[in-house]
């Protein structure tokens, strides 16, 4: 058996571990830096970013889970109101537990491209779903039934 001791100073040993402690603070800083700038997406959806072309639609849908018609069966240029009243509170609401901020939108053109939904978990018929893009990027969405006693809910798989 092998024992070995050595003799370091208090001031020493108080330099190093401080130097120490400054170093974790400064690593924790950057990493919690770099979550901050790095998109905020729950785990398991889809990134909104790059969406382009028709394809790239379709398959953030299907990532959600949807079958969708091939082309959309509307698309829609928009105005994002710059200020938004009483009667988008819901909306806005919905939008956001997804992850989207329309509010961020304000006064921007978007395009809504409608699709019809095939696999409606009650069978439903006639179900769509929007999505609403801006430059290559998914900035809100839903599904919905257009009947008079429809329903509205966000994205993901009810």
């Amino acid at each position: 058996m092998l024992i070995m001791t050595a003799k370091v100073p208090k001031r020493r040993l108080t330099l190093g571990v401080a130097a120490a402690a400054l170093l974790c603070c400064c690593a924790i800083a950057l990493n919690f830096g770099r979550a901050l700038t790095q998109e905020v997406s729950a785990p398991g959806t889809p990134s909104p970013k790059g969406i382009r072309t028709n394809a790239d639609r379709v398959e953030y849908l299907s990532a959600y889970g949807w079958q969708v018609s091939e082309e959309p069966v509307s698309t829609q240029e928009l105005l994002i109101p710059e200020e938004m009243d009483a009667s988008y509170t819901e909306y806005l609401a919905l939008q956001t537990g997804q992850g989207f901020d329309l509010e961020e939108y304000a006064g921007k053109r978007v395009k809504r491209y409608t699709y019809e939904v095939f696999n409606y978990p009650t069978g439903e018929s006639g179900v769509q779903a929007n999505l609403l893009v801006c430059k290559n990027t998914v900035v809100g969405g839903e599904v919905l039934s257009p009947r008079l006693d429809g329903f509205l809910h966000g994205l993901a798989m009810p």
